[in-house]
């Protein structure tokens, strides 16, 4: 049975889509930590990050590398603070949260809830600082 982050690639769920290629995908996390908290997936179907062959594992970070550098310009932070839990959903993932300092990566905190016109603008903004 297909992952929600696989359909979320497939079009069958929306998302506010960041970037693809055609390996990758990466979209705002709707219940995110921080504005722009982006989850970057392997289109490949893969539960656990260490169980990705070398060069889809090299190749997930060089794109997300692309996606936290667009974020930081986008959404004013210290830094892209980077967690891969891989409890919640059976997909690799990795979470690009804009951050302040350490406690603002704890999975615990309040989830925001933004509306769909300002998630719209952040996912518009970090596309339009992909190079």
């Amino acid at each position: 049975m297909a992952t929600i982050f696989s359909k979320i690639i497939n079009g069958e769920i929306p998302c506010y889509k960041i970037a693809e290629d055609d390996k990758y995908f990466a979209f705002l996390d709707i219940s995110p930590l921080a504005k722009g908290h982006v989850l970057v997936v392997p289109k490949l179907e893969v539960d656990y990050i260490f169980n990705l062959d070398d060069q889809m594992l090299a190749g997930l970070m060089v794109f997300s590398k692309k996606i936290a550098h667009a974020i930081k310009i986008a959404v004013p932070c210290k830094r892209i603070g980077v967690a891969v839990i891989g409890i919640e959903v059976p997909h690799t993932h990795i979470h690009l949260i804009p951050i302040n300092g350490v406690g603002d990566v704890n999975f615990s905190n309040p989830k925001l809830k933004i509306p769909a016109d300002e998630m719209e603008r952040i996912a518009s903004d970090i596309r339009a600082l992909l190079v």
